[in-house]
């Protein structure tokens, strides 16, 4: 291959790249302009765990902001939320497209079921805390509430707009990368980094690992640390089987 061949190669690859990263920008741009429109619903969605976990706690709630710009600035967060996460497909498609001309058959296959799971975890981590984690943290954090008979004042809980959607998406983001501790084990033992003898020695400090990350990712409460470390231990065990699984197709393909 002559040096014009390699440059002309390259140029295109480029040009390539700027394609699919124009089309994602694209796409994620449209659904922000969408979901920017439906904004209200979506905090709605987004803040039914707090409502459902005071609802019957017999007092009146309310969100609050104390900013002028706060509750414009949370729905374009809202906005930008909503599209990265239902963009995040199709960016992960142009990736896909690519990266895979320069693969080989078998290497194709073997990635295939990896970007079929990936959002599926994410998926499954982010339901876990709509559906679990939260209302159990709030309820946790209303606790802490004072009827005023010991302080004097009552205590009482008035959340504000963007920090409870900052905590919501915080957690999301969390767990949803969290859960994506199968793939990265079993992508690094198929290039032969890790095996399942590795993984089972260093289960001891790959608990305290997952505990001491639990606490930095969540915010410092029992619920939200338990509430990740507990399905990242189990998610590590299902990683020590896909990756015996992966070990023993190797040895048969061999």
């Amino acid at each position: 291959m002559t040096k014009n061949e390699k440059e002309g190669g390259f140029i295109s690859h480029l040009t390539e790249l700027r394609s699919r990263l124009i089309h994602s920008f694209i796409f994620l741009f449209v659904f922000f302009i969408l979901s920017y429109f439906f904004a209200e619903y979506l905090y709605g969605f987004l803040v039914e765990p707090y409502a459902q976990a005071v609802k019957n706690d017999g007092t009146e709630r309310r969100l609050i902001f104390t900013a002028l710009q706060e509750t414009f600035l949370t729905y374009l967060k809202v906005a930008f939320f909503a599209s990265f996460f239902v963009t995040s497909p199709f960016i992960l498609i142009q990736v896909w497209k690519f990266i895979a001309p320069g693969l080989y058959d078998h290497e194709k296959s073997a990635i295939m079921p990896y970007l079929a799971i990936t959002p599926i975890l994410f998926f499954l981590g982010g339901a876990l805390v709509y559906y679990l984690i939260m209302p159990l943290a709030i309820k946790f954090f209303i606790s802490f509430e004072s009827s005023g008979l010991i302080t004097n004042l009552p205590i009482q809980l008035e959340a504000k707009v963007n920090e409870y959607l900052s905590l919501i998406m915080k957690l999301i983001f969390a767990f949803g990368l969290s859960f994506q501790l199968p793939v990265v084990l079993s992508l690094l033992a198929r290039v032969g980094v890790v095996d399942s003898e590795f993984l089972k020695k260093r289960r001891k400090y790959v608990v305290v690992i997952i505990f001491t990350a639990a606490a930095i990712l969540t915010p410092p409460d029992p619920i939200t640390q338990i509430g990740l470390a507990i399905p990242l231990l189990i998610l590590y065990e299902l990683s020590i089987f896909s990756v015996s699984l992966i070990e023993k197709k190797s040895k048969e393909d061999a």
